[in-house]
């Protein structure tokens, strides 16, 4: 058996866990793998197997949780023990689909006990650039979903680094939320209401203001910075955000309420490029020179970039081999089901591996 302890169980979480119920036995047969639940977690508790879930309990906790249910309140819970107490006697993989802040530590002990780490979760790999190295080093986590959901990214990147390649520079569109946005202002909607649209669908972040302010790009760009070995500090990223200061404190209520006050700003850039023939794209660009750039450009119609719709997301490889044509993945780049993909496949990944 390869035990598994998920911490999180919203949107993406819950599609994955459905995910891992109906391929866990195509897994089981293909490659001898057994992967198993033994806990799954909440921020409010935990609910763990002997010696691990059935899916009948796993069905029931999904239902609980589609019905606005925390874990507490559910029979046999664990409210009195932290996630790590869990972990069983033989090398679990540990799972985080959260948003939490302070999970990089108890992440770095798990793998120092010898378990394996999978991320779709950013925030771990954005503190201090010794925690980024703790979880990462000699393969420890796996974090394909942390930067372009499904989209093999992170793989794509490493098997350059570890081939010999050197990367000149990254130029990407990694948020398919704002190219959501983008596109739907491009076809005539307002910002408030393409915001607002976003939000419903499942493709920003629990509170919009992650996405918007740019601060979801900006920890891409940082993942994918040092995973090219940039020691960068997190507060050396800065993002310009799509809505006033004024909008910053509020709650996430008010702020869907107030979109309208960033209208009039956001609109006239768009107006301004098309005047001038060119496109808006919010974008990032990582070079070891100017280090790592993020926010809103005008961009020429012939630029690759320019042809990007919808939630799609685009990163451009430009490196030693790949200098005259770089290397571009392409492809949906938000979305719960996608996301929840991603994570399943790190986590086979590393069951094989194990």
């Amino acid at each position: 058996m390869t035990p598994i302890i998920q911490l999180g169980l919203g949107g993406v979480g819950r599609a994955l866990a459905r995910q891992m119920l109906n391929v866990a036995p195509k897994i089981r047969r293909r490659y001898g793998i057994d992967l198993r639940y033994v806990a799954l977690v909440d921020s409010h508790g935990a609910l763990a197997g002997d010696p691990a879930l059935t899916d009948t309990q796993i069905h029931n906790i999904l239902a609980a949780k589609e019905a606005g249910q925390h874990l507490d309140s559910l029979s046999g819970a664990i409210t009195d023990r932290h996630w790590l107490e869990l972990l069983p006697a033989t090398i679990a993989i540990v799972v985080d689909v959260t948003a939490a802040s302070n999970h990089a530590a108890p992440l770095a002990a798990a793998i120092s006990a010898g378990h394996r780490v999978v991320l779709a979760n950013k925030r771990p790999l954005c503190e201090g650039f010794d925690l980024f190295a703790a979880l990462t080093e000699r393969g420890a986590t796996r974090y394909e979903a942390t930067v372009g959901a499904g989209l093999p990214v992170i793989s794509v990147l490493q098997s350059l680094i570890d081939s010999g390649d050197e990367i000149i520079s990254i130029e990407a569109a990694l948020s398919g939320t704002l190219g959501f946005l983008i596109g739907e202002l491009e076809q005539g909607a307002s910002f408030a209401e393409a915001v607002r649209t976003a939000y419903r669908l499942g493709y920003t972040e629990p509170d919009p203001r992650d996405d918007l302010s740019g601060a979801d790009v900006a920890r891409k760009a940082l993942i994918l910075a040092r995973t090219c070995g940039m020691n960068i500090p997190a507060y050396a990223v800065s993002a310009e955000a799509l809505f006033p200061p004024a909008l910053s404190e509020i709650s996430i209520t008010e702020f869907l309420q107030r979109l309208d006050e960033a209208e009039s700003e956001i609109m006239s850039r768009f107006q301004a490029a098309r005047a001038n023939g060119k496109v808006v794209r919010y974008m990032t660009r990582i070079s070891r020179d100017n280090g790592i750039e993020v926010g809103l450009r005008e961009l020429s119609l012939d630029h690759p970039l320019a042809s990007l719709r919808g939630p799609d997301n685009m990163i451009s490889f430009t490196t030693r081999r790949y200098h005259d044509r770089p290397l571009v993945v392409r492809g949906p780049g938000a979305g719960v089901e996608v996301t929840a993909a991603g994570v399943l496949g790190d986590i086979i990944a590393t069951a094989r591996e194990l």
